[in-house]
C-alpha cells in the first residue's frame, strides 16, 4: 500500500520543473505571443502585427488603411473577446502548473496536461478561423478588387499576398506557451514510464524536457526556392530573372530576403545592421544549376567582371570544384570566398 502511495507522487525534479513552467505562463502576461510581420516594395521597413494576450499592437493603423483598400475588416482590440478572457486563462494556468508542483499528484499532472493540449488545440483553431474569416470575407464594394483572391494571412511561416511577403511567428510568449506544453508532455511521459520502468531514468529525461523549450526557440531557417520572372529583389525591386545569379538571407525567425545579385544582398547587408546581426542563413544561386541555392558557408566562389551580373556583383557561385574550373576557363577572373566579398 505504501509502495503505491509512493508511485502517485511526482519526482523532485518533475515538481521542480513544473514551478519553473507555472513562472514562465506568468512571464507570458507580459510579453507579445504572436507577429504577423508584412514586408513589400513600397515598405521596406516592415510593417508588423503584434497580438498580445490582452490587445494588438504594432503598425495596427496603417495596417487598417491597407486592409480598407482590398476590402478586409479593420482590427480593433474590443472586437475580439479573446482578448477579454486570455489573460485569466494564462494566469489559470500558471496557477494550477503551480498547485500541482505542490501537491505532487501524478493524476493531476496528466489531467493538467490534457487541458493544456486541449487549450491549445482549440487556441490555434481559434487563431486560423479569425484569420479565415478576415482573409475571405471581404467587402464587395472595396477599391481593389482581384478575382479569386484572398488574403488570410499564414498560421505559421510565409505567404505571400499580392506584393506583400507575410510572415506569421510566435513571438516570446508564443514560444514559452509552446515549451511548456512540450515540457508538459515529457513530464507525463516519464511520470509514466517511472511508475512502470527503472527510476533511474528520471533526471535525464527530466532533463531532455526541460531542452524541449530551448528547441522550440528556433523555427525553419532553411532556404526557399526564388520564383524567377515572379519575385522581386527586396534591395533593387527589380525582378529576379537570371537563373544564374540571386541570393537569399534567411533570418532567425524565418524570414526570407530575395536578391537578384550579390551586389544587392551585400548592400542590404551594409544598410540594415538590425537585420545582420541575426542572419541564420545566407545563400547564393548556383551559377551551374537551374536555379538552385548553395549555402555560402560551402559554396565556391568565383569573382569576373566578365560575367556580366545583373547589378554588377561580378560574382558567380557554384556547388562543385569542376563547374567553377569550367567557367573560369572561359572568363578570367579569380577564385575567391565569402569572407573576403563580405568584408
Amino acid at each position: 500500500m505504501m509502495k503505491n502511495k509512493k508511485d502517485n507522487r511526482l519526482g523532485n525534479m518533475s515538481r521542480i520543473v513544473l514551478l519553473l513552467c507555472a513562472a514562465g505562463l506568468a512571464v507570458v502576461l507580459f510579453v507579445p505571443l504572436w507577429t504577423i510581420d508584412l514586408v513589400a516594395p513600397q515598405y521596406p521597413e516592415g510593417l508588423q502585427l503584434v497580438i498580445n494576450p490582452d490587445g494588438l499592437a504594432g503598425n495596427v493603423d496603417i495596417i487598417n488603411g491597407l486592409n480598407h483598400y482590398i476590402g478586409m475588416k479593420t482590427l480593433h482590440t474590443d472586437d475580439f473577446f479573446e482578448f477579454r478572457i486570455l489573460p485569466y486563462i494564462i494566469g489559470a494556468f500558471a496557477v494550477l502548473f503551480a498547485a500541482v508542483a505542490i501537491i505532487g499528484r501524478k493524476k493531476l499532472l496528466y489531467i493538467l496536461l490534457a487541458l493544456y493540449l486541449v487549450f491549445g488545440v482549440v487556441s490555434m483553431y481559434d487563431f486560423w478561423k479569425w484569420e479565415y474569416d478576415y482573409g475571405h470575407n471581404l467587402d464587395e464594394t472595396a477599391a481593389i478588387k482581384v478575382p479569386g483572391m484572398a488574403y488570410q494571412p499564414p498560421l505559421i511561416g510565409y505567404k505571400q499576398l499580392l506584393n506583400f511577403s507575410a510572415y506569421s511567428m510566435p513571438a516570446t510568449g508564443g514560444w514559452i506557451f509552446l515549451g511548456v506544453g512540450a515540457i508538459t508532455l515529457a513530464l507525463g511521459i516519464l511520470e509514466f514510464r517511472r511508475s512502470k520502468k527503472n527510476k533511474k531514468m528520471t533526471t535525464t529525461v527530466t532533463a531532455a524536457a526541460v531542452c524541449c523549450l530551448l528547441s522550440l526557440q528556433s523555427c525553419s531557417t532553411e532556404a526557399e526556392s526564388i520564383k524567377f520572372g515572379t519575385d522581386n529583389c527586396y534591395a533593387c525591386k527589380m525582378t529576379i530573372s537570371d537563373k544564374r545569379f540571386g541570393g537569399e538571407l534567411v533570418t532567425k525567425k524565418g524570414k526570407v530576403f530575395k536578391f537578384d545579385d550579390s551586389h544587392c544582398l551585400l548592400e542590404f547587408l551594409k544598410s540594415d545592421a538590425e537585420v545582420s546581426s541575426n542572419i541564420a542563413n545566407t545563400y547564393l544561386v548556383d551559377f551551374a544549376g537551374e536555379g538552385q541555392l548553395v549555402n555560402v558557408n560551402s559554396a565556391l566562389l568565383y569573382k569576373s567582371t566578365a560575367l556580366k551580373t545583373p547589378m554588377g556583383g561580378d560574382i558567380a557561385a557554384f556547388s562543385s570544384k569542376e563547374a567553377l574550373l569550367q567557367v573560369a576557363g572561359q572568363h578570367p577572373g579569380t577564385e575567391t570566398s565569402w569572407n573576403e566579398v563580405s568584408k
